[in-house]
């Protein structure tokens, strides 16, 4: 299962049967969110065996939303649709074929598709809904915007799985990319390192760079025409190793490059473009930046220890914080004020995560009914939403209520009390409101929308009419919208202010509200 997460809407009926089951039982160290003593022996030999954490997010191809539009694509039917709020009027334009992916500026003012199958970029003006379409290299599947959202790179995801290649013969490349500009309407393809695998942009959107196993490659975006400036990054040109993840300072100074069983983290001055190695302990296999931009954290995993550095001066002495060497503990989201985080491993079934306090540095191993599969905070930062694998931990009680089920837990990260719920089916997609107030998710199979009140850690499942496929949050609106699989297309929005859900079902014969 991979969630993705995405800013939300919702609607207040009652609860049907069958959603959750709600009977648990507490172990003896008081809750499922109490501290739990260390009883999971590990073996740091045998760390690097346990492959990659995974905290990417999971779904494919959700609606983009302004401040008063949601923008649906619509793949089948190669279209985007916009629907507008809270009128809920909606407008279908052409644009290429299968669009893949969508996103909106910053600014609101336009909407980009990527078209995987006619090989083009549709950038939609947002108020007059004018097309343009920028032809773009072939053999591409993943899209990035700027900050500003003037530039889109669109590339080969090395770690994304395509079943959509042309099998038909023919060259093809995996080391192209398309770099568009949004305003002009032009591209500019280059070619970069061997498999991209990420791309990254400065703040200033002044710089975009794309990370390979060999190589960053770096491109000047107030450049009249911009190309690759290319910086090795691999020590061993011939047998790279992975290249798992790339972090940019908030000034633009450094780039910080994770890479796969590698026990230092490289960095690349973004000015001088040399290029050192930091020692971070023994296998690294999380890299974030803080939220105020200070620190690079790096999650040693095979050490159990956190490595701060500095991001103004990577290469001063860091600060190192021990974690309990009883758990595996691979991955951290951070909170949004920087105060501290959440530690966890995706890596092996371990039903345990960790609170880490910043001023104290305080680390806490806490219990879950359940193996963490994706785990999200609030936006502001006092719940903590975490998805549980199917599978179970290895010492799970076979009579157990969540015993090979789907489950999820909501935390109060202020005095974790904690509701495990029981899940009827496998999680798609859920989003957080930016108020902090609800979470919105929906299930495999499931005609349902779910919310979370994260005050009270209550649920509720709003009835659908038909299989939902993404869900997400109007921003800076009590609307949450749920897009649903219908032939001529359907999308329900919420008003979590009033309670009230309205569907508009067929988009492109501009159909009626149903209420």
């Amino acid at each position: 299962m991979k969630l993705s997460t995405i800013p939300v809407l919702g609607l207040a009926l009652l609860c049907t049967a069958g959603c959750f089951s709600m009977g648990y039982d507490k172990d003896d160290s008081g809750g499922w969110g109490a501290p739990a003593e260390g009883d999971t022996d590990t073996d740091a030999d045998a760390d690097t065996d346990w492959g990659s954490e995974t905290e990417e997010d999971f779904l494919m191809l959700p609606p983009a939303t302004t401040d008063k539009y949601v923008f649906v694509a619509n793949p089948e039917r190669n279209t985007l649709t916009r629907v507008s709020v809270p009128s809920l009027e909606v407008i279908t334009v052409d644009v290429g074929l299968h669009p893949a992916a969508v996103a909106t500026s910053p600014d609101y003012t336009k909407a980009v598709s990527f078209n995987s199958e006619s090989n083009d970029v549709s950038i939609v003006d947002a108020e007059s809904l004018e097309v343009v379409d920028v032809p773009v290299r072939a053999n591409l599947n993943a899209m990035s915007m700027s900050p500003d959202g003037r530039w889109v790179v669109v590339y080969h995801d090395a770690d994304v799985e395509d079943d959509e290649l042309d099998d038909e013969g023919g060259a093809q490349s995996f080391n192209e990319i398309s770099l568009v500009d949004t305003d002009s309407f032009e591209d500019f393809p280059m070619v970069v390192g061997a498999s991209p695998r990420q791309v990254q942009f400065t703040a200033a959107s002044d710089l975009a760079i794309v990370v390979s196993d060999q190589y960053l490659a770096m491109i000047d975006l107030t450049a009249a025409s911009p190309g690759p400036t290319m910086v090795q990054i691999a020590e061993d040109l011939l047998d790279p190793v992975k290249a798992e993840e790339l972090e940019v300072a908030p000034d633009g100074s450094y780039a910080f490059v994770r890479q796969f069983g590698a026990n230092e983290i490289v960095v690349v001055d973004l000015e001088t473009l040399q290029v050192d190695r930091v020692p971070v302990g023994f296998n690294p296999t999380d890299l974030d930046i803080t939220p105020d931009g200070s620190k690079a954290v790096v999650v040693s995993r095979g050490d159990s220890e956190l490595w701060l550095l500095s991001t103004s001066d990577p290469f001063a002495e860091p600060e190192v914080v021990a974690l309990p060497s009883s758990f595996v503990l691979g991955s951290l989201n951070m909170l949004p004020d920087g105060s501290g985080g959440i530690l966890y491993t995706t890596a092996l079934l371990q039903d345990r995560y960790a609170t880490w306090d910043v001023v104290s540095g305080d680390v806490t191993v806490r219990s879950l009914v359940k193996p963490v599969d994706s785990l999200s905070i609030s936006p502001t930062g006092e719940t903590l939403l975490v998805f549980h694998t199917q599978e179970n931990a290895e010492d799970a009680d076979p009579n157990g209520a969540f015993y090979d089920r789907w489950a999820l837990s909501m935390v109060d990260l202020a005095d974790f009390r904690a509701n495990p719920l029981t899940l009827e089916s496998e999680p798609l997609e859920y989003a957080n409101s930016r108020d902090g107030f609800h979470g919105y998710f929906v299930q495999d199979g499931i005609d349902s929308l779910v919310r979370l009140d994260y005050d009270t850690l209550l649920y509720e499942e709003i009835g659908l009419k038909s299989q939902p496929e993404h869900v997400g949050v109007l921003p800076d609106t009590s609307y949450a919208w749920v897009s649903q699989e219908h032939d001529l297309g359907r999308i329900s929005f919420y008003n979590a202010a009033t309670e009230a859900l309205e569907t508009i079902t067929g988009f492109e014969l501009n159909s009626e509200i149903e209420h």
